[in-house]
C-alpha cells in the first residue's frame, strides 16, 4: 500500500512540474528540471592575493542618453584610476549591461566583468544611443542581468558594485518581468551595492533610482543629461597617446594557438582605441596603464617580457611552437637579444609616461580649482561612493586628490 502511495504521490508531483513548467520560465523562475549549482558560501580569501573591485555598469543607452555615453567613453579611464589609486591598488574589473526596452533593437547587452578594460572599453566605443522615447525602459532586466549573469566572485574582500545609469523609470507593468526590488535582494546577499546615477531630472525617475539605492545599499546622483563630467584638455594627451601606442607595441604574448588567438583580440581591442578613441580619452589610459592597478590592463596573459623579467618563466623552457610569432624563427642567442631590446624600451617608455602623467594631473588639478572645484562632477561622485563603500572590503583611499 505505502509503494503505491509513493508512486501516487510522485506521478502527481511529476504532473504538476510539468504543467506549471510555462510558468516558471515566463518568470525568470528555476526549471524544476535543470541541476542547479548551490551559491557557494562567501570566503575571506583574497584572490591572488589581491584585493579586487568589481563593477559593471547597467546603462541606458537609448537615444536620449547620446551625451552621457560619450561621457563613460571619455571617463572609463579616469574612473578605474580612482577606483585603483587605494592603498592595496586593487585589480579592477569591469563589466557593463546596455539596455534598451521591449520592441527595441535589443532589450539587455550583457559583457562580462574582465580585468581586460580594453576589450570592454572596445565594447563601450560601439554603442550608439537610439531607441526609446516612449518613457519606461526595461531598468528591471537591466538589474536582473547585472546581477544574475555576471560572474562575480565570492570573495568576501571583493568590492562588488552595480551603477544603474539612465534617464527614466523602469517598467512596472511587465507581467513576465523580475522586478527590481527581488532582485535587489538578491544582490545584497550576494554582497553586491546598487548605485543610480539619473541623468537629467525626471521626477519619476528620480523617486524609483532613490528606491533602488536605498534598498541596494549605495547612494543616489543626480547629474545633467550629458553627464556632467570634468572634460579639461591638456597639453601632456598627446605625447601620452603617442608613448601608450609604443608602450603596446613592446607586448609579445606566447602560449598554444587557442590561448595566442585569445590574446590576439586583446590586442585587437588595444588597437581599435588607438584609431577611435579621443586623445584624451588614450592619454587617461596611459595614465591608468601606468599604475600599478593598471599592470593587469596593460599586460594581459602570458605576456613573455614581463614573465621573463619576473623570473616566473625560463624562455629556454618554452615550446618552440607556444613563443610568439615575431621571434619563432629566430636562433635562442638572437630571441634573448630581442626581448632584452623590448624590455630596456618599456622601461623607458614606462618612465616617460609615469613622468607625463604626473605633470597631467598637476596640471589638471590646478584647472579644476580656477574653475571652482567639481563636487558636483560624475567624476566625483563615484569616486565618493567608491570610498565609501569599498571600506567594508578592506580598501583604503587616503588620497583626496582624483584623476580627471
Amino acid at each position: 500500500m505505502k509503494t503505491k502511495i509513493m508512486a501516487l504521490t510522485l506521478f502527481t508531483c511529476t504532473t504538476a512540474a510539468i504543467t506549471l513548467y510555462p510558468y516558471y520560465q515566463s518568470f525568470g523562475a528555476i526549471n524544476p528540471f535543470q541541476t542547479v549549482t548551490p551559491i557557494q558560501p562567501m570566503t575571506n580569501q583574497v584572490t591572488n592575493g589581491r584585493h579586487q573591485i568589481e563593477v559593471v555598469f547597467a546603462l541606458d543607452t537609448t537615444g536620449s542618453m547620446g551625451g552621457l555615453i560619450e561621457a563613460a567613453k571619455e571617463k572609463i579611464w579616469s574612473i578605474a584610476s580612482n577606483m585603483g589609486s587605494a592603498q592595496s591598488a586593487p585589480e579592477i574589473k569591469m563589466g557593463l549591461v546596455a539596455y534598451r526596452d521591449r520592441g527595441d533593437a535589443y532589450v539587455t547587452k550583457v559583457f562580462d566583468l574582465s580585468s581586460d578594460l580594453d576589450s570592454m572599453y572596445a565594447n563601450l566605443m560601439d554603442f550608439r544611443a537610439a531607441g526609446g522615447g516612449d518613457g519606461p525602459e526595461s531598468v528591471n532586466q537591466a538589474l536582473y542581468d547585472a546581477v544574475n549573469r555576471i560572474g562575480w566572485s565570492q570573495d568576501s574582500n571583493t568590492y562588488r558594485v552595480v551603477f544603474l545609469v539612465g534617464d527614466a523609470p523602469p517598467h512596472m507593468d511587465y507581467q513576465d518581468d523580475v522586478k527590481y526590488p527581488e532582485t535587489i535582494a538578491l544582490a545584497k546577499s550576494r554582497g553586491i551595492v546598487i548605485n543610480t546615477i539619473q541623468a537629467g531630472n525626471n521626477k519619476k525617475t528620480g523617486k524609483r533610482w532613490n528606491q533602488i539605492a536605498q534598498i541596494g545599499g549605495g547612494q543616489f546622483f543626480e547629474v545633467g543629461q550629458n553627464g556632467s563630467a570634468v572634460a579639461i584638455a591638456t597639453p601632456f594627451d598627446k605625447k601620452l597617446a603617442k608613448l601608450s601606442r609604443e608602450l603596446d607595441d613592446t607586448r609579445l604574448y606566447y602560449g598554444t594557438k587557442k590561448e595566442r588567438a585569445k590574446q590576439q583580440k586583446k590586442v585587437e581591442a588595444s588597437d581599435k582605441l588607438h584609431a577611435s578613441a579621443s586623445i584624451e580619452s588614450r592619454a587617461r589610459r596611459a595614465t591608468f596603464n601606468s599604475s600599478k592597478s593598471g599592470k593587469t590592463n596593460f599586460l594581459g596573459k602570458q605576456e613573455l617580457i614581463d614573465d621573463i623579467a619576473s623570473g616566473r618563466v625560463d624562455l629556454d623552457k618554452i615550446e618552440a611552437e607556444k613563443l610568439p610569432d615575431a621571434i619563432q624563427a629566430m636562433a635562442p642567442v638572437e630571441q634573448k637579444a630581442e626581448i632584452k631590446k623590448k624590455a630596456q624600451k618599456r622601461d623607458e617608455l614606462q618612465r616617460q609616461i609615469g613622468a607625463l602623467a604626473k605633470q597631467r594631473s598637476s596640471y589638471l588639478s590646478d584647472q579644476v580649482e580656477k574653475n571652482g572645484g567639481a563636487k558636483d562632477s560624475l567624476d566625483r561622485k563615484i569616486f565618493e561612493a567608491v570610498k565609501e563603500q569599498a571600506k567594508g572590503a578592506g580598501l583604503s583611499y587616503e588620497s583626496e586628490d582624483i584623476s580627471y
